[in-house]
């Protein structure tokens, strides 16, 4: 099978009868201001409800399995506020993401009057998406699962239920370095936690030799065993050790998955090139920046403590984001 560049089908896109304004209907009215954007996709939807589901489950045997029965109320308390501090920080940075509009481009745009309205200079072109029936901004890609074409996608992430784009790649970074973080706060948790547990109550579950002949001794008074009056969990041994072994099996997963995501996307915005511009590897052509640079157009100017806040929206400058004309 032949394989067609990718600018040919730029070069196809720059023909006036490519166009074709009449077809295109006039676009809808915006919506109220602070309207929600949302994707109503199954598996996105699915996906979203299963993150949440596993960053509660680790919060439960967190709580509940490690830190709770812990009698180092210390240890307890600095591990749970950050632990805490970090899972609302993921959720709310998984939020951010899935509830903003990546960079959408007004759908059905592509009309007679709106081309005219650009006052198109001779050599100047613009690109249609057949399928919304958009004049496209450079760098902008039409998503499927969307169906909208988005300013500087990156990729569609089901796990947020959402493009990645220009205006929330900022909260998709945040959000897999927060996953990152208490996957690995959680592992080093549960080890410790299995380290004590296995020095202390759990050896009494079975009885050591020792215990074993303090029971028989005891036994023949009709008196009760000496336990431990040291307590790692209210549950069971044997669910204790089931429950900590999921969490170490899920935060070994996302630890890894989130890291590898959180480095490439770094890379992508160092590099100002998003995925499917590499993957396609588009002809470069917008200006080059340094990597500084790069990273203050996605969480903003100037440097502050508002990038690592899903809260803080990036003041991305006063650059216009539509760049219709090439």
């Amino acid at each position: 099978m032949m394989l067609i560049p990718t600018h040919h089908f730029r070069d196809i896109e720059r023909k006036p009868e490519y166009l074709q304004p009449e077809k295109c209907v006039p676009p809808p009215h915006p919506g109220p201001v602070g309207t929600m954007w949302f994707i109503r996709d199954g598996c996105g939807i699915a996906c979203a409800i299963v993150t949440w589901f596993l960053v509660l489950y680790a919060e439960f045997v967190v709580l509940f399995v490690m830190l709770i029965p812990s009698r180092d109320y210390v240890y307890s308390a600095i591990n749970g506020t950050v632990f805490n501090l970090l899972a609302f920080l993921a959720l709310a940075s998984h939020c951010r993401a899935m509830l903003t509009d990546p960079g959408a481009v007004p759908k059905g745009n592509a009309t007679k009057e709106f081309i005219e309205s650009l006052q198109l200079k001779p050599g100047q072109v613009v690109y249609k998406c057949p399928k919304c029936c958009s004049i496209k901004p450079d760098r902008a890609h039409h998503c499927s699962v969307c169906k909208r074409c988005i300013r500087k996608m990156d990729h569609h992430c089901p796990w947020v239920n959402n493009c990645v784009g220009e205006n929330n790649q900022k909260y998709f970074v945040l959000f897999t370095m927060y996953i990152a973080l208490i996957s690995l706060h959680a592992l080093i948790m549960v080890g410790f936690h299995f380290l004590h547990c296995f020095e202390e109550d759990w050896t009494t579950y079975g009885l050591t030799r020792e215990g074993t002949a303090e029971a028989i001794s005891l036994h023949d008074k009709k008196q009760p065993p000496r336990v431990s009056s040291t307590e790692c969990s209210s549950f069971s041994p044997p669910t204790t050790v089931i429950l900590l072994i999921l969490l170490c099996f899920e935060g070994l997963l996302f630890l890894i998955f989130t890291s590898v995501m959180f480095g490439t996307q770094v890379h992508s915005i160092c590099t100002d090139e998003t995925g499917i511009e590499q993957l396609k590897k588009e002809e470069r052509r917008w200006a080059k920046k340094t990597k500084w640079m790069n990273m203050k157009a996605v969480f903003g100017h100037p440097f502050s403590l508002g990038w690592a806040s899903p809260f803080a929206t990036p003041d991305q400058g006063k650059a216009d984001p539509y760049q219709y004309v090439v």
